[in-house]
């Protein structure tokens, strides 16, 4: 009897252990296989086609044409504050001084990675809302999240955080 208890213990052990670290996913995993290789999307409607298997769109604009919208913290809501931009970029686009545009989504360091990256994607998503209610075409806007990835400002406090919590526009 002892000796069936003793199997028993030693198996609920083993599975244990392997059930732990088998579940859990490495943090050195490559993350393109669920982000994509460079989580630059096309309209959500469409399926999130990752813009670089599709051929003829571009992947990089001229971020120097408006100014980034910034985001208070945790918020993908575009404030009064800030709509100005989204409307300056939807006159240029719908008098086609412009083919179209790459809304960047960016957020502050706080937060896991994932996190961010999801953050940075409804932020993006937000302005391509906006910019779609103001009647620009849905085939001229792409949406990417950076998540923290690309700083405007390297510093660890709000002052800077604040500078990195945006949507960023790359005119084409």
């Amino acid at each position: 009897m002892m000796s069936k208890f003793l199997r028993m213990c030693v198996f609920l052990a083993v599975a244990g252990s392997l059930a732990l670290s088998g579940g859990c996913r490495s943090k050195n995993a490559n993350d393109a296989d669920l982000y994509g290789s460079d989580n630059l999307y096309g309209d959500p409607l469409m399926g999130d086609v990752p813009l670089a298997d599709v051929d003829g769109l571009p992947a990089d604009g001229d971020r120097s044409v408006v100014d980034p919208v910034y985001f208070a913290y945790d918020s993908s809501t575009v404030n009064s504050e800030e709509a100005g931009k989204v409307e300056e970029v939807a006159n240029l686009l719908n008098k086609n001084k412009w083919q179209g545009v790459i809304v960047e989504g960016h957020t502050d360091e706080r937060g896991s990675r994932e996190y961010n990256l999801a953050l940075g994607e409804r932020r993006s998503l937000a302005v391509r809302d906006y910019l779609i209610s103001l009647g620009v075409d849905p085939s001229k806007i792409q949406t990417k999240s950076y998540g923290e990835e690309l700083p405007d400002n390297m510093g660890h406090d709000e002052s800077a955080w604040r500078k990195n919590r945006r949507a960023v526009f790359a005119m084409y």
